[in-house]
Parts: structure tokens; sequence; C-alpha cells
């Protein structure tokens, strides 16, 4: 692994998360269990958009400073980059919520997110329009979100410099042949998640990486289907399972 010195960490991304930001990020888990009441408080969600007709829904995953989520969201974009760069509040459905510290898991029927509450998102579906693509090559890169530390390819114009480039791209940013390490359930864990998408102004620093350390052979990352369970809003014990997804193109 290679490291850079402070002085050079903070000239490569946008100056550090301000305390509003991080007051919003900080336990998006915590906020939704309560303590005297089976049920979880969902905020309302009548001031989103009305659900287009050419909408479909999509799996969402994703990773936030005290919890990974789970669930579906409606999206009318071709690529789920692309939705999370054209709105800052998302609104999802059949969610799951399992805890970073001691694994417990709520459940709620729909929740309301902020994009500045998810550190990173896993990336399936479509492969977006193959005439917008431009020619790109893979650069090996190492960053820190929150509780997170990812490895991946940014692909960036050839000749680019990758720690320039990803300063000057939209919020929310794809790695591809990425995974992921952080500390579950009082637990180191490693898992492979192809395709990630980082939110931009919450990451702490980065880095150039090697190719060797972006391909290690791990597993994958497991995943829970919200909808195979009983939507009641008690906290309780997730099981996984495995979701297959596809590599989302950059």
């Amino acid at each position: 692994m290679i490291t850079i010195p402070i002085t050079v960490i903070f000239t490569t991304l946008p100056p550090p998360r301000d305390d509003r930001i991080l007051r919003m990020i900080d336990g998006l888990f915590r906020r939704l269990v309560r303590s005297d009441a089976p049920e979880v408080d969902v905020p309302r969600a009548d001031a989103l958009p009305a659900v287009s007709p050419l909408q479909r829904e999509e799996e969402f995953a994703a990773y936030t400073e005290d919890c990974r989520i789970f669930g579906f969201i409606q999206l009318d974009s071709e690529r789920l980059t692309d939705a999370l760069n054209e709105r800052e509040e998302f609104r999802l459905d059949s969610v799951l919520l399992v805890a970073l510290d001691d694994g417990r898991a709520v459940e709620a029927r729909e929740l309301i997110v902020q994009r500045d509450e998810l550190l990173a998102i896993r990336a399936g579906g479509p492969r977006g329009n193959m005439a917008r693509r431009s020619r790109r090559r893979p650069s090996p890169v190492i960053l820190k979100t929150g509780p997170y530390t990812i490895h991946g390819y940014l692909h960036v114009p050839p000749g680019a410099d990758p720690l320039h480039h990803i300063r000057h791209r939209r919020a929310m940013v794809p790695l591809t042949g990425a995974w992921i390490e952080y500390r579950a359930n009082g637990e180191d864990h490693r898992a492979r998640i192809g395709t990630i998408i980082v939110n931009r102004p919450m990451i702490e620093w980065v880095d150039r990486s090697r190719d060797e350390d972006v391909r290690m052979d791990l597993p994958v990352e497991q995943r829970f289907d919200p909808r195979a369970k009983d939507m009641t809003g008690h906290v309780r014990s997730a099981q996984p399972s495995m979701v297959e997804t596809e590599p989302e193109a950059t």
C-alpha cells in the first residue's frame, strides 16, 4: 500500500466535511431505531416528485457512517450513477438497515435519505448508453470514506492524473473492480464488491494504488434481501443472501 503525506491529501480533495454534514451522516441507523415503540419513524415522502411511468425499480445497497442500507429505488436514468448525481434526496422502499457496531437490523417500508448520508453505493443494472462512452483507462486507487477503505479502478482519460481528475468529477464517482474493508460486528471485514459509486465530497483521502493490490482474491460481499422478510419495522437479526450484480459502465 502506498501512502502520501496528509498535506498532499488535503490538496487532492475538497476541504474536509463540515460539522453540518458530519452531524447529518452520523447515526443514520440510530435515528431510525426508537426504543419506545416497535414501529420505525419514517420521514414523509410527499415532498418528492411523483413516480414517472417510465421509471424502473432497482435494488439498492449502500454504506453509511454507522450502517449498511438495503432496499429498492425507482430510477428513470440510464445508470445509477446518473440518478445519484441528478438529485440530493432519494426515496427507498422495503428498506433494511444493518448496524456496523453489533449487526442489529431495523426494517422500514419506506425511507428518505439525503445524498450526503451515503458514503458509497454498490452499482448494478444497465451499463449505460454505449454512444455516450469516451475512451478511458482504469487507474488503480485506494481511498478512505468514513469507516470504509475502498480499493478499485478510477476510469480517467489517457494521460490524466487520477488524483487530479477525481477533483473535477461530479459528486458521485464510480470505481470498477473494487473491494472494500471495514469493521463490522467487532470483526475486520474484507470483500469484493465489483463496481461501487463513492460520494466524492465525503472522501477523507485518496491515493494511487497498484494492480496487484486491487486484484486481490476475496469473497464476494454479502447482501440482504429486504423483501424476503416480514416488513414490520421491528429490530431483529438479519440473515444474508447473495445477489449478483453487473458492473456499471463509467
